[in-house]
């Protein structure tokens, strides 16, 4: 924590990261918990899919928060969960939950900044863009190109300039001028 500069460690999983949690939360380390759509997890769950859209999914998500919160992690990240399921998880759950796609019934909320900015090709369908700066970087790099393959950049503005004799001589006397003069012992 101390070399990295951080401030706690976000883990994945519910029951399978409690015992994680446990060990972690007990040497000191914070803990925030992940669950619901899992994105490192996506190859055994099946791809980027909303969980908990069947009330027959409810409480093994839900036992997840349990497991996570009595193992001391000190907040939830709720992913792609519908909304009454998040608004139980957060009545229900002692942490605070953070949904990013699990609706407003969330204690706070969290968005990746890629796909709000607008630089994913493919946000998720919960993702407000609240920016298309992937356009502005598409312009500039375009602009870019372009000047340098035309030759307008880089100009004489954009490089250096040698010295001139003058100069260099005029620093070396302040050189000379500062150095402070040797003292010999008394």
């Amino acid at each position: 924590m101390k070399e990295t500069d951080c401030g706690a460690v976000k883990l994945e999983g519910g029951r399978r990261m409690a015992e994680t949690i446990r060990y972690l939360v007990e040497r000191g380390i914070p803990v925030m918990a992940h669950i619901g759509l899992t994105p490192q997890s996506i190859n055994v769950i099946g791809g980027f899919k909303a969980q908990g859209r069947t009330r027959a999914e409810w409480a093994a998500i839900e036992k997840d928060a349990k497991l996570v919160s009595d193992a001391g992690a000190f907040a939830v990240v709720l992913e792609a969960i519908p909304e009454p399921l998040a608004a139980r998880i957060t009545a229900r759950t002692p942490i605070p939950t953070i949904g990013i796609g699990a609706s407003a019934a969330c204690d706070g909320q969290i968005l990746v900044m890629e796909d709000m900015l607008g630089l994913s090709p493919r946000a998720p369908r919960f993702v407000k863009m609240f920016g298309k700066v992937g356009q502005a970087i598409e312009k500039a790099i375009s602009a870019y190109a372009e000047d340098v393959r035309s030759g307008a950049f880089p100009a004489k503005e954009h490089a250096y300039t040698m010295k001139s004799k003058k100069r260099k001589r005029a620093a070396k006397g302040k050189a000379k001028a500062s150095k402070k003069p040797k003292r010999r012992g008394t």
